[in-house]
């Protein structure tokens, strides 16, 4: 009944997204611009640690004229890109979460939507969901199509038993990047898991 499910509602996505793509109208070809190589929880499900792709930064000068934006957000300051290794370390390498929470906090980059997610992500492994939970709509506040904060802010919402607000976090990030990226795959198959189970990512 779940596959079931999530076949209907990523075909009925992607039908009003081809439909609505000027690629499809002007019958061009057009970029999903997934997660791929930017993505510091690729794999976050699977037992491998997810490999860290360092934020860059953003802003006016970093937008390239007719490139379309990618999913993930990034700063480029080497002394933020370090401090962040150094805190994502602390959460992939010691499940240190309480201590990375203030190493990401010390950042002063609290509204960029990586930062965000991987604090919310933390205060998640901690149990505090109320916390998470404000720190995934702070991210998806700033960046509506990071695609990590839809994975995990929807395996939020699978662990509270909201299966369909788990749903529409999939089909979020199927809009945004298709059913092949690793964040789709990812929640998909915890979806797939009976009612209960725990969750291991």
């Amino acid at each position: 009944m779940v596959t079931w499910t999530i076949r209907l509602v990523t075909l009925g996505i992607f039908a009003a997204a081809l439909l609505d793509s000027p690629a499809f109208s002007a019958g061009g070809g057009g970029g999903g611009g997934g997660g791929g190589g930017s993505d510091p929880f690729a794999g976050a499900y699977s037992d491998q640690k997810p490999q860290p792709t360092y934020p860059k930064r953003s802003g006016p000068k970093a937008t390239q004229k007719g490139k379309k934006p990618g999913n993930q957000s990034s700063i480029g300051d080497p002394a933020f890109a370090a401090g962040y290794r150094a805190a994502y370390d602390t959460i992939y390498e010691r499940n240190d979460y309480a201590a990375a929470i203030e190493q990401l906090k010390s950042l002063g980059h609290d509204d960029h939507p990586n930062v965000a997610n991987l604090i919310g992500y933390s205060y998640r492994k901690l149990g505090d969901y109320k916390q998470s939970q404000v720190w995934y709509e702070r991210a998806l506040t700033v960046d509506p199509n990071h695609v990590l904060t839809w994975q995990y802010y929807g395996l939020w919402q699978l662990e509270q038993g909201n299966r369909e607000q788990a749903l529409y976090h999939l089909s979020r990030i199927a809009a945004l990047c298709g059913t092949g990226c690793e964040e789709y795959k990812s929640l998909a198959a915890a979806l797939e898991k009976p009612t209960g189970t725990a969750l291991v990512y």
